[in-house]
């Protein structure tokens, strides 16, 4: 009986700190996340790559492509922003957990238990100027794709320091249809290897 109390205290207390651990996080991207329209924009890229797919008209639809144009360069460059303003922040509140809980806040102590926040989000960064950019020779549909890919990786990665990569992967395959292993190879090869090397990936 003893033991079963003891092993209640301790779940109960790594659920605490670990809630207590999420919550900061969540805050601190939040405050960042606050001082641009990223989540606003990638609505509207969204909502505008549906449209243009769906669109039988040519020439309607490639008015739609030249209007996400702006939309796609106006989103790379906050995300630039976000990741140049992230990179002020302090290293011990930028760690990204490898381990699973219980063990999330040992993994502070640790550096192979977890990788920084601001390193995956000046490879997202990089990955979505890349995606955006109009000087290679690829169809509004192939950037597309690529860029989608390169923001939903992008996002699972905020929603792995908010809470955990289960929850991030869930997360992206309730809300885009969309297995993690699958966005990993939709996004550039720079980017797939430049984040493979950060998180262990292979």
């Amino acid at each position: 009986m003893e033991i079963f109390v003891l092993s209640l205290m301790f779940a109960f207390v790594g659920y605490t700190l670990k809630s207590r651990a999420e919550g900061r996080r969540i805050a601190m991207l939040g405050q960042h996340l606050g001082n641009y329209q990223i989540e606003k924009l990638m609505e509207t890229l969204t909502e505008g790559y549906a449209r243009a797919l769906g669109e039988n008209d040519a020439a309607r639809r490639g008015s739609i492509w030249q209007l996400m144009n702006g939309t796609e360069d106006k989103l790379a460059a906050q995300f630039k922003q976000l990741a140049d303003s992230m990179a002020k922040v302090d290293e011990a509140e930028t760690g990204v957990n490898l381990w699973p809980w219980p063990l999330s806040e040992a993994a502070k102590w640790a550096p192979s238990a977890r990788f920084d926040l601001r390193k995956a989000l000046t490879i997202h960064a990089e990955g979505l100027a890349r995606a955006a950019s109009q000087s290679d020779p690829i169809s509004p549909q192939s950037r597309a794709f690529t860029l989608s890919a390169e923001l939903f990786l992008m996002q699972h990665t905020c929603h792995w320091f908010c809470k955990s990569k289960t929850i991030a992967s869930a997360r992206m395959l309730v809300r885009h249809k969309t297995p993690y292993e699958m966005v990993l190879q939709s996004v550039s090869p720079e980017t797939l290897r430049a984040y493979s090397a950060l998180v262990g990936q292979t």
